[in-house]
């Protein structure tokens, strides 16, 4: 799928800007939240690397937003998952054709 319409994609506002920076090289809520999708959204065809040793993506990520929000976190947390999640199940659909 083109690039253009990987922008439009439920989701999108997550994903995308977390693969940018995890190609920076940058860390952040939305670099953690592709890395704990990975494998979801390397099988939709993204080129999304994997956490390298550490803590799992998935709980740096929950760090990050407890940091951040407090005892809120645990619903932003279910939240951006699922965004990451409808991404991936529109990639992958999309992939089909």
């Amino acid at each position: 799928m083109p690039d253009p319409q990987l922008k439009n994609l439920p989701g999108a506002e997550i994903v995308l800007p977390g693969l940018a920076d995890l190609e920076a090289g940058r860390t952040g809520v939305n670099a953690s939240a592709v890395q704990a999708a990975a494998p979801r959204l390397r099988r939709a065809g993204l080129d999304a690397p994997s956490a390298a040793g550490g803590p799992p993506a998935a709980h740096l990520l929950y760090r990050q937003l407890s940091a951040e929000l407090g005892d809120g976190a645990h619903s932003r947390y279910n939240a951006i998952l699922d965004r990451v999640a409808s991404f991936a199940g529109a990639a992958e659909l999309a992939r089909r054709g």
